[in-house]
């Protein structure tokens, strides 16, 4: 199918049964193609994503003379070309949907000897990036954004880097993995403290690949000069794609599903433990390690939920689950409340509002705020969705159809490919019945 427009049609009904391998980590994916490329030697990857946002990410690097080769049934290997291995592309480095990509990119490329220039798709385009451009400014980077502060960014090459202590005022993984990336390329120490733990597996990576760095509470500190060491990386199955497998058998009668060789570090399970807090029957099993990151089988069998009020300590453990979790929320008995989670608001779409606004279409009680949303649980009815090309606003939107009492469309759906490229086929295997079309 082309990318121009695709429309998924959910019937109502179905369940979900049997065991599900969901698509592979994208956070991993992506640190896994960008640290290889920096490495000495030869990196094998397995298990890597082969979504539209994680192929950006490579191709860029293909674009600056890194020889890799595959992918092939999500096995690549990656020719490391060392830290100052990396060429001057010919043209605009384009990382499509992928705002991982672009934040992570900016530090790097700022230690680089030659100028790059990243551009994204229209919803890139918005998000804001002087979250990243302010403090690689204070390390000595120059960095060109358009007036408002967005992509598409100029990176200019040959700046001497320097280390910083940066206290970061929000919590965010790619703010920190991107100053990180640019503290390979400083001299000195630098020393990034989060507000709030988020997921670490840019810090877990550095360690695979050999590279020195240092934790102590909500601080993590790399010195420039070392080296990264080619290694093989296993990407577990992506938490945030099995999120609406969770969600969809908690909600859906009678099902049992178990999502095999999932990811499961600690700083990305806060969608197990909310969905659990709410009732939910969710059981880790064969927990093993993988590659340098914890790994189980999650079983799930339907169960009734009930509304809470979630905890703001799990909320950056769970920022990209909330789609997934508003579902869960609108067939749970009472009220859930979400605070503290502005930074919805500046995803691939404004996800509490275009959340909120998919709800109140199917006829449930959503009021969303400013920095989150009070949805009252009820019965899901017939409706159209918009997704505004946000592809985990159209899978949540799926597997609200197992509660739904009629047919839910939902257009704009195309962008699942960034993450999930397998997802309507997956998903039609376990018992939804759905059927995705062209325009």
């Amino acid at each position: 199918m082309s990318n121009e427009s695709i429309t998924y049609l959910v019937q109502p009904g179905g369940s979900l049964r049997g065991s599900v391998r969901v698509a592979g980590d994208k956070s991993i994916s992506h640190r896994a193609m960008m640290l290889g490329a920096l490495a000495e030697g030869i990196t094998e990857v397995t298990g890597f994503l082969e979504g539209a946002d994680s192929l950006a990410t490579l191709a860029a690097f293909r674009a600056m003379g890194v020889n890799i080769e595959g992918p092939n049934d999500g096995r690549v290997r990656i020719h490391g070309v060392g830290l100052r291995g990396l060429k001057q592309a010919h043209g605009d480095l384009d990382l499509g949907n992928s705002g991982t990509s672009m934040r992570l990119m900016s530090g790097l490329l700022a230690g680089q000897a030659f100028d790059s220039r990243l551009i994204g798709d229209n919803s890139l385009s918005r998000r804001p990036m002087q979250r990243v451009t302010d403090p690689l400014a204070k390390m000595g980077a120059r960095i060109d954004a358009s007036g408002s502060g967005t992509a598409p960014l100029r990176v200019h090459g040959g700046q001497k880097l320097r280390a910083i202590d940066y206290a970061m005022p929000m919590a965010s993984a790619q703010v920190k993995s991107c100053l990180l990336l640019a503290g390979l390329y400083a001299e000195g120490r630098t020393c990034v403290t989060e507000p709030a733990v988020t997921r670490d597996h840019t810090e877990r990576m550095l360690q695979a690949f050999g590279y020195p760095i240092e934790r102590q509470g909500g601080t993590v500190c790399v010195t420039g000069g070392a080296q990264l060491t080619a290694t093989r990386i296993d990407v577990p199955a992506d938490i945030s794609s099995a999120a609406f497998f969770m969600v969809g058998a908690s909600i859906a009668e009678d099902a049992e599903v178990v999502l095999t060789h999932v990811g499961v570090n600690p700083t990305r399970t806060g969608v197990i433990d909310i969905l659990k807090l709410m009732g939910a029957d969710i059981r880790l099993e064969n927990e093993r390690v993988a590659g340098g990151e914890p790994v189980a089988d999650i079983r799930v069998c339907a169960a009734p939920l009930h509304g809470i009020d979630i905890p703001l300590a799990l909320v950056p453990l769970a920022i990209d689950e909330f789609p997934a979790i508003f579902v869960a929320a609108a067939c749970a008995k009472g009220r859930t409340v979400l605070r503290g989670a502005d930074e919805l608001r500046v995803k691939e779409s404004d996800r509490i509002q275009v959340m909120a606004d998919g709800l109140k279409a199917l006829g449930i009680v959503a009021e969303p705020t400013r920095d989150g949303m009070i949805i009252e649980g009820g019965k899901l009815g017939r409706g159209l969705i918009d997704s505004h090309g946000d592809h985990r606003i159209a899978m949540a939107f799926t597997m609200a159809a197992l509660r739904a009492s009629g047919p839910i469309e939902i257009l704009d759906c195309a962008n699942v490919a960034t993450s999930f490229p397998d997802f309507v086929t997956l998903a039609e295997g376990a018992g939804l019945k759905m059927r995705a079309s062209e325009g």
